[in-house]
């Protein structure tokens, strides 16, 4: 990995920013994406499609939001799942998640919602690495809440620096006390090798 497109100075996951730089960060980043987090030893997407899988049946209905380059949707799709549909906001990460050919609908969305879904439309809605300093806000977990089936499922990651942020889990704790959500499975695990950092794997589901 070039000095240039190191993942500690080209996108620290863990620094709040505004989404137009966000934007920007992925626009440039798309060409070499998929090399940067495999030679970074990138684990999240692995971890959450294999947590879904106690819960979850193979044909089940899944949105992967935030898909990025694909490489959550390629890990789902490793885990047995078989449709997925994948939404993002960069268009030149979804270029990248096209050539991959693993999504039966692929589309461009805005940010601070999501677009093209409506409410129930899914029983299954993936965040891996989206929900995070750095890129959504810790409310997207209740937009998401808000357009999942009910009785469906959340497969999402807070990384390190997320958890010890608080305000991710703030928002997830009002929605647990408020009877909206439980939660059915957190475990610490490797996000990154390099540069160092865990992630926390969540399953929740809608009640």
């Amino acid at each position: 990995m070039t000095q240039d497109s190191n993942l500690s100075t080209k996108f620290p996951l863990w620094v709040p920013r505004p989404v137009e730089e966000t934007l920007e960060i992925y626009a440039d980043w798309a060409a070499h994406y998929d090399a940067d987090l495999a030679e970074a030893g990138y684990n999240t997407p692995h971890r959450i499609a294999a947590a879904l899988k106690p819960y979850v049946q193979p044909s089940a209905r899944i949105l992967d939001f935030g898909c990025g380059t694909g490489l959550s949707g390629l890990a789902l799709q490793n885990a047995g799942f078989t449709n997925i549909d994948g939404l993002d906001i960069s268009a030149p990460m979804l270029e990248k998640a096209k050539a991959r050919a693993l999504y039966g609908n692929l589309w461009q969305g805005r940010p601070g919602e999501i677009t093209g879904v409506t409410a129930g439309q899914y029983s299954v809605i993936v965040a891996a690495g989206v929900v995070s300093l750095g890129a959504a806000p810790p409310e997207t977990l209740s937009l998401i809440l808000d357009h999942l089936a009910p009785g469906g499922f959340i497969g999402l990651s807070f990384n390190d620096p997320t958890v010890a942020h608080g305000s991710y889990d703030a928002v997830l704790d009002a929605e647990i006390g408020s009877g909206r959500v439980e939660l059915l499975f957190r475990e610490n695990g490797l996000h990154l090798r390099e540069p160092p950092m865990g992630s926390d794997v969540l399953i929740l589901r809608r009640l």
